[in-house]
């Protein structure tokens, strides 16, 4: 009798083990891509309240970047906005970024400026806003790509010596280095003249960015 119940225990532990094998191979886990990673870590809405806080050099500032046109395949765009936190109503900054992957493996952000941007203030709240309009809307800002690179807590970026052209204040060119984990982004944008002079932009460091909501 023994031997029948043994050999039932060894037969059904055979037989889950058999299923357990046969299943695992059936599942197979959605492929996430290293573009929609980063579009994650850097969609949400944040500020710099903590930054002025502690040094009153710096303003609250507040960043939103959400995504638009999801169905898109040519790359994955974001909206963004960034104002004074006191005056949200007045953006002073309206971009749409597109992240993509190149052949070569880097990971770039392409900066667009919006036609009539007036349009598009405070539509990181109602992003089917977008679907009304095409590419046609952007304006590339060219040579102010970021280059990202991965670093052990999410991505380290910046733009190429002085390809990005800018005649903010005087400006010839302009620079923005940046570097974001999944809560924080931090961003130093500066202006600099034919001479390499700074003329606008912050001196003693990044804004410090901490994400608030996703």
């Amino acid at each position: 009798m023994n031997i029948v119940k043994n050999y039932w225990v060894l037969f059904l532990a055979f037989a889950l083990i058999a299923i357990s094998c046969s299943t695992s191979k059936e599942i197979s886990l959605p492929q996430v891509s290293e573009i929609d990673i980063l579009k994650d870590m850097m969609t949400g809405s944040y500020d710099s309240s903590k930054q002025e806080a502690a040094d009153s050099s710096y303003f609250n500032i507040s960043l939103h970047m959400y995504p638009i046109w999801k169905n898109r395949k040519d790359g994955k765009f974001l909206y963004v906005e960034q104002s004074l936190a006191s005056m949200q109503d007045k953006p002073y900054r309206q971009r749409v970024y597109k992240l993509e992957k190149l052949k070569n493996g880097e990971l770039v952000s392409s900066i667009y400026t919006l036609k009539n941007d007036s349009l598009f203030i405070g539509k990181w709240k109602e992003l089917s806003y977008f679907d009304k309009f095409g590419l046609s809307i952007l304006d590339l800002r060219d040579g102010c790509e970021v280059i990202l690179n991965k670093n052990q807590s999410g991505y380290d970026g910046s733009t190429k010596e002085d390809n990005c052209k800018s005649s903010l204040r005087g400006a010839s060119y302009a620079t923005s280095v940046v570097s974001m984990s999944s809560n924080e982004i931090t961003s130093w944008d500066q202006g600099f003249d034919d001479k390499g002079k700074q003329v606008w932009g912050a001196t003693k460091g990044p804004h410090i960015f901490i994400k608030l909501k996703e």
